[in-house]
């Protein structure tokens, strides 16, 4: 049974959803971006997804599209990426972590030695942000040669035909989109209808993380007892990384507090 097939079937027995952060590898430094991410991990997260900088993130809002360059400017390598990963799979053996990466920073790597890589820094998913299952036949056949979970996005408005081939190919979970558009905080109390979330669960019963948008606790209590399996979370926590770049205490302790509280709420009602 695979990391993520664990952590769901141990999540479904103490009855709580799952709470998955997003931050971008390098931001706002490499040795601050590793700090960030052991915090998440050592506060109560269910599994972790990593951002690849990328120069056009084109499904990415203002908030994570700063986050990128920050990281970017660097000038780290695809090599200390993958060493920092390594090590973080060596540290937390048990925690399911997937990458969120864009098509052109595979192929430069070459597909085949992409998904290699990420087999030998124990990586369980990969998610390309920009790439539409129709076109995404020679990533997933990679990815499945090197047992790497393909995460496929689902829009809102997805019809029938899209709901298919997503859970026909779908590993892991699927990501499941609040609204359309780009990433970013959303204040408002919303959630996806009953009768969507319906539609997809007549297909596949593979877990459902909802994305885009999450940033209270209201909105995760809403996703739980909507009939998801949890929550993805990134704009928010990078909010707070962007906020406190000249103090890096504050920036830790808000990011610890944050945390706690949203998974606390994926609790609620259970």
């Amino acid at each position: 049974m695979n990391r993520y097939k664990k952590m769901f079937k141990k999540l479904s027995m103490l009855k709580e959803g799952c709470f998955v952060p997003f931050v971008v590898l390098g931001d706002p430094t490499l040795e601050i971006s590793i700090k960030i991410i052991k915090i998440l991990i050592e506060n109560g997260i269910d599994a972790l997804e990593i951002g690849i900088p990328f120069s056009d993130p084109l499904a990415d809002g203002p908030i994570i599209q700063k986050s990128s360059l920050r990281a970017l400017s660097n000038k780290n390598t695809f090599l200390e990426y993958f060493d920092i990963l390594k090590s973080l799979r060596t540290q937390y053996k048990e925690i399911p972590i997937g990458i969120l990466i864009y098509a052109n920073l595979i192929y430069n790597q070459g597909i085949n030695n992409f998904y290699l890589q990420c087999l030998s820094s124990g990586i369980d998913s990969v998610l390309i942000a920009d790439v539409p299952i129709e076109e995404s036949k020679i990533f997933y056949n990679n990815a499945n040669k090197y047992k790497i979970d393909s995460i496929f996005i689902c829009p809102p408005d997805a019809n029938d035909d899209l709901l298919k081939k997503i859970s026909l190919y779908a590993k892991g979970y699927i990501y499941v989109l609040s609204r359309l558009g780009i990433t970013g905080k959303e204040d408002d109390i919303f959630s996806l209808s009953q009768n969507f979330i319906k539609r997809i669960k007549k297909y596949t019963s593979i877990p459902l993380l909802q994305g885009f948008g999450i940033s209270n606790t209201e909105q995760v209590k809403k996703a739980i007892t909507s009939g998801l399996s949890g929550i993805i979370c990134g704009s928010a926590i990078i909010e707070i990384i962007e906020k406190n770049l000249i103090n890096q205490d504050l920036m830790f302790k808000k990011i610890k507090a944050f945390v706690k509280l949203l998974k606390k709420s994926t609790k609620y009602n259970l």
